[in-house]
């Protein structure tokens, strides 16, 4: 029962990318050549909404689901492995029109052919998980 929250939540946040055009491959090909401010305004306003959604868990000792705290980890300072990982993430989305949460939308929409990238995107987490630990971290 509890899965059917995380459903509809899915559900909505699928719809919410899709009349947004934030899956859309146009729209994501326009913002990589800077001709478009659409996509750099929904990313706005996605960190912008996590900033206060962290705010507000930090100020207001706000608890998981099971009742226990949640716990915010502060990041190590810049590094050159989130650079790395960034510009491969980039390259990646560049590449192919779609971050990792638009593939499942795009291929709910009945686009068939990003079920390459889908598999494209599984088999890059699995390499990773077999060199992880021969790279820097």
């Amino acid at each position: 029962m509890k899965a059917v929250k995380y459903i509809i939540v899915g559900f909505v946040f699928g719809i919410v990318l899709t009349k947004s055009e934030a899956v859309s491959w146009y729209r994501i090909y326009e913002m990589f050549l800077f001709q478009s401010f659409h996509m750099y305004g929904i990313i706005m306003v996605a960190i912008v909404t996590g900033a206060i959604g962290i705010q507000i868990i930090k100020r207001k000792n706000i608890k998981d689901f099971r009742g226990l705290p949640i716990e915010i980890i502060p990041k190590e300072p810049g590094s050159i492995r989130f650079w790395i990982g960034g510009i491969l993430f980039g390259l990646g989305w560049a590449l192919v029109g779609a971050c990792p949460g638009p593939i499942f939308i795009l291929l709910g929409a009945g686009f068939l052919p990003i079920i390459l990238v889908l598999f494209g995107a599984l088999f890059g987490t699995f390499l990773y998980g077999l060199l992880k630990d021969k790279l820097p971290h």
